[in-house]
């Protein structure tokens, strides 16, 4: 169960090329695009109202800042094991040479609850929007369906029609995908960018003042009148002042979620040395920048507390511009957006499991490439999978178990890189983490407070999809692993316990 794969043999394998492999089609550009493709969904116009009017108040700017460097640790772990390694598992791999094969199967099987859900998530949410734009144009779809059984309705059919496009897409080549994705990238960040140059001349000051609303509990914990376990006891942690500022910014750390999807496609990056960490760091700060400079002219349009209970709060920023077109471009921004997200989550999870399947984790099936060099079964049984998941689970089931998958993927990357640097510290690094072992250790415990953050529910489905994917190791994968039969029968010249 603990038998690694050295660096070398998966540089090795990573720099194969010809048939049964996959392309290299990605440039550092394409790279750069597939992240902030991943990143920029209808968080950013969704979260910023709520973690502004309940929360922050205009610094909500600030909690954008504090999320961002909390991600840019994880970032920066992803970004040296990419360069390292640039092998299609993203962190499963890298759990590989770091913690042994067990390990890298329990991260394998938690990033389907990352990469399928989110873009099961993502579908579900998408319908409405379309719905939206369909209401524009006088057409629009009956209620039953447009949610599953379980909210009332039969099925959620957009959902399920573009997750079929998509991994439809998929199936035709990741070249073609890439293409779509950097369309939907310009359309969404022009959009944004528009929302800021346009609405920046209406900003009012006095929506800005003050910036960081008063918290009356830390008045009265600086007076001494409190206590500091009164102080949360009384539930004045989180409502304006600094803690307010904390709380949103543990809310607006998931608008970040989906960078270390770039990872996933190491083995089709032209030049992945160079391009995984451009793409992985570069897409994070464009993000940002472009998350403080929308945050900042929202919050100037109208005042944080007209936001409370919205939901629909760059809409009602936007009535004080007059700019009443952008209502229509802003739901076209969304849909782009939620549509490149699955686009990419689905890429992702494609990957992961042909790498795994690649190591005979799992079967043959999901490793089998087409003529094009694209594991297209793998894409068409997550077609089903994701589609089953998109038109009948709520959304709210699936969006807690999206979140404690992903945060437990960047702890055991944070980790791997504090392995490596103590087992294997002349591996050659073409970037390297800085401030290593500070960047990891705060990386592991931004996720894992984050994760105690979480309703206890998302912890007893996390176990249960675990104890899952523990049988299906030992009942399958194990018997099967490449690794443990080279291992086992002395072939194996570079890989060791």
């Amino acid at each position: 169960m603990w038998y690694k794969k050295s660096i070398s043999k998966l540089v090795a394998e990573a720099e194969q090329s010809g048939e049964g492999t996959l392309k290299r089609t990605l440039s550092s550009r394409g790279l750069v695009a597939l992240g902030v493709g991943a990143i920029i969904g209808a968080g950013l116009f969704s979260l910023t109202g709520i973690a502004a009017a309940d929360h922050a108040g205009p610094a909500v700017m600030l909690s954008f800042i504090i999320a961002a460097v909390g991600c840019a640790f994880a970032g920066l772990c992803y970004a040296e094991f990419a360069s390292m390694i640039p092998v299609a598992g993203s962190a499963y791999t890298y759990s590989y040479a770091t913690m042994g094969e067990f390990m890298a199967w329990i991260i394998g099987w938690d990033l389907v609850l990352e990469y399928a859900l989110a873009a099961a998530t993502v579908a579900a949410s998408w319908s409405q929007y379309f719905n939206q734009l369909l209401l524009i144009f006088g057409l629009e779809l009956p209620p039953e369906l447009l949610t599953g059984p379980w909210e009332g309705g039969m099925v959620n059919l957009p959902a399920i029609v573009v997750v079929c496009l998509l991994s439809l897409l998929l199936m035709r080549g990741t070249q073609e995908s890439s293409f779509v994705n950097n369309i939907l990238v310009v359309l969404k960040v022009a959009v944004v960018l528009l929302f800021i140059a346009l609405g920046w001349q209406f900003i009012d000051p006095a929506n800005h003042t003050p910036f960081i609303p008063v918290n009356e509990g830390e008045t009265l914990l600086k007076k001494g009148e409190i206590g500091f376990f009164d102080f949360f006891k009384e539930g004045y942690f989180g409502h304006y002042g600094i803690s307010g500022v904390l709380r949103a910014a543990g809310v607006v750390f998931f608008a970040f979620i989906g960078f270390d999807a770039v990872s996933t496609a190491a083995q089709e990056a032209k030049n992945p040395k160079k391009g995984m960490p451009i793409g992985i760091i570069g897409s994070l700060i464009i993000c940002t920048i472009l998350y403080v400079l929308f945050s900042y002219v929202m919050t100037g349009l109208a005042p944080y507390t007209d936001f409370k209970g919205d939901a629909k709060p760059v809409a009602t920023a936007f009535e004080k511009t007059g700019y009443h077109f952008l209502n229509t471009a802003m739901i076209v921004t969304i849909i782009a957006g939620y549509t490149s997200v699955i686009l990419v989550m689905l890429l992702g999870q494609s990957r992961v499991f042909y790498t795994m399947s690649k190591d005979g984790l799992l079967p043959k099936i999901f490793s089998d490439l087409s003529k094009r060099q694209t594991p297209w079964k793998t894409n068409l049984i997550f077609m089903v999978f994701v589609s089953v998941f998109a038109g009948f689970v709520p959304v709210s089931d699936l969006g807690h178990m999206v979140s404690i998958g992903t945060l437990l993927a960047f702890t055991l990357v944070c980790i791997g890189v504090l392995v490596l640097r103590k087992k294997n510290p002349m591996a050659e690094r073409p970037f390297k983490t800085p401030f290593v072992p500070l960047v990891p250790i705060l990386g592991i415990i931004v996720c894992v407070a984050m994760m105690a953050s979480l309703p206890l529910e998302s912890w007893e489905r996390l176990a249960i999809w675990m104890i899952i994917g523990v049988v299906v190791y030992f009942l399958y994968g194990k018997k099967h692993s490449v690794l443990r039969k080279e291992i086992e029968s002395g072939e194996s010249n570079g890989s060791g316990r």
